[in-house]
């Protein structure tokens, strides 16, 4: 973060929509509050923390609205509608108008880029999006191959990142995630990319085979109005360790100063390690992440939002207060 960066409240809230409910996780730092607002939509299976970096990041500019739909980190599931991008679209939905948000930033990571994608064509005044490690290859759109891709591309992450990974899956459910997936695979996001008149931004890692280079350049070529933009040494989930590179990309697209596309190098995009980390404090961090777990287990929502401001309080110890 730069020394200027601001504390982050977080918040922990709820919107209901049709008889389901989507957690939202508001974080805003002081003096931001009237500033563009991020809505924040994670990928198959797994939850607003995946953004534990790059959704404070982005707080220090506006608002930011993490959410975790239907079905995934513990929340309850649809029992009548069919999970498709079109459905989570308009849980998306109900919570641009619950908050009122006008022209907010959508930043789609993943199967989220399906949902963010379908929201842009119902709200054409929508100006500007963010789609991170879009998915999916229409060449490769087997639950085979996918799951090849997603094993080459996990190999590429952190230790870290597979263990939030596995923690959000157990929640989602294995019955569930393959309920959805066949939906994931039947989206064709670069057809319906062609009827997106937003500015969109598109971004990949290097390393990521489930979001291959190529897939990156037909969407890019099929978007009214695209950036194109690759992170060097980052995978698949390349909000999390690379959360810096995406806030720096997405506040220049934003700015207008952003080149229609280029390579942005690691070390300018990584997440740095943290000023005042030592044991204890990995340990406390470890213990808000379980206890969050744990909470969304039992569908105990006080005790996730207690949890998610703890951890919040923690990274922001660990990587700006002063000795």
């Amino acid at each position: 973060m730069p020394a200027s960066a601001r504390p982050v409240d977080v918040t922990v809230e709820h919107v209901r929509s049709a008889g389901t409910l989507t957690r939202v996780t508001r974080m805003e730092a002081e003096g931001t509050g009237g500033e563009r607002a991020f809505v924040l939509v994670p990928g198959v299976g797994v939850s607003a923390t995946y953004f534990e970096f790059l959704a404070p990041t982005l707080a220090q500019r506006g608002r930011v609205f993490a959410l975790d739909l239907p079905g995934f980190a513990g929340m309850p599931r649809p029992h009548d509608e069919a999970p498709t991008p079109e459905y989570f679209a308009d849980r998306v939905e109900a919570v641009l108008d619950r908050y009122g948000l006008v022209d907010p930033v959508l930043l789609g990571h993943s199967f989220g880029t399906q949902v963010v994608t379908e929201v842009l064509v119902r709200r054409p005044e929508l100006s500007h999006a963010v789609l991170v490690s879009p998915v999916v290859n229409e060449a490769e759109a087997t639950m085979p191959l996918q799951g090849i891709r997603f094993a080459q591309s996990a190999a590429r992450e952190s230790m870290h990142l597979a263990l939030t990974a596995l923690s959000a899956y157990v929640l989602c459910g294995v019955v569930y995630f393959l309920t959805v997936l066949p939906h994931m695979l039947r989206y064709r996001i670069s057809e319906r990319i062609q009827q997106v008149p937003a500015r969109l931004l598109v971004i990949r890692g290097e390393l990521d085979r489930s979001s291959p280079r190529r897939f990156h350049a037909r969407l890019a070529a099929a978007a009214p109005q695209a950036w194109r933009w690759e992170i060097l040494g980052a995978a698949h989930s390349v909000i999390n360790a690379h959360a810096i590179g995406v806030a720096e990309l997405v506040k220049r697209h934003l700015d207008g100063t952003l080149a229609r596309r280029g390579r942005m190098p690691e070390h300018e995009a990584r997440v740095p390690d943290a000023k005042h980390a030592d044991a204890a404090m990995l340990l406390r961090a470890g213990a808000s992440r379980a206890a969050e777990w744990v909470a969304a287990l039992r569908r105990d929502e006080r005790g996730v939002g207690r949890a998610k401001a703890e951890h919040a309080r923690l990274l922001w110890r660990a990587y700006r207060r002063e000795r």
